[in-house]
């Protein structure tokens, strides 16, 4: 049996905390410090990145998906800290459903890593996917624009 990487969920928690900043990305900044907006965006030397479980094992140094995984049946420690990081990856691509370019990912993610499914319309016949009714305001959104 292979010797374990962490021996703490503190230990393993800091490294996580440190994928998560290191995905922030690197702003443009002006000769005050202050990040450069263009088009009321900001402009990145580095953009930043997408958060994914398979990115966090990566950075934990760890063989696989499975193995970060794995860690959650040590204790309930460990538990926390990789149902925490979870969340932090799963808040994001449901945030990502509200964006046009983003919400295909998001959905395929959600659906297949974090457990959302798609449900059968119900038997009065009225749909109750919460990710449809986004999809489709999404399309209704894109629509209005075109014709601004």
């Amino acid at each position: 049996m292979a010797a374990l990487r962490y021996k703490t969920a503190k230990e393993m928690e800091e490294k996580i905390d440190n994928y998560f900043e290191s995905l922030k990305g690197q702003p443009l900044l002006d000769c005050e410090g202050q990040p450069v907006v263009c088009k009321g965006r900001i402009v990145f030397l580095e953009e930043p990145t997408p958060p994914t479980v398979c990115g966090l094992a990566l950075h934990l140094g760890l063989k696989s998906r499975q193995s970060l995984l794995n860690y959650k049946n040590r204790s309930k420690a460990f538990e926390e800290v990789i149902s925490r990081a979870k969340l932090r990856i799963e808040a994001y691509a449901e945030g990502r459903l509200f964006d046009r370019d983003g919400s295909r990912g998001a959905q395929f993610t959600l659906e297949n890593n974090f457990g959302w499914k798609k449900e059968d319309a119900s038997s009065d016949g009225e749909g109750n996917n919460l990710i449809d009714a986004i999809a489709e305001s999404l399309k209704d959104l894109n629509l209005s624009l075109i014709h601004i």
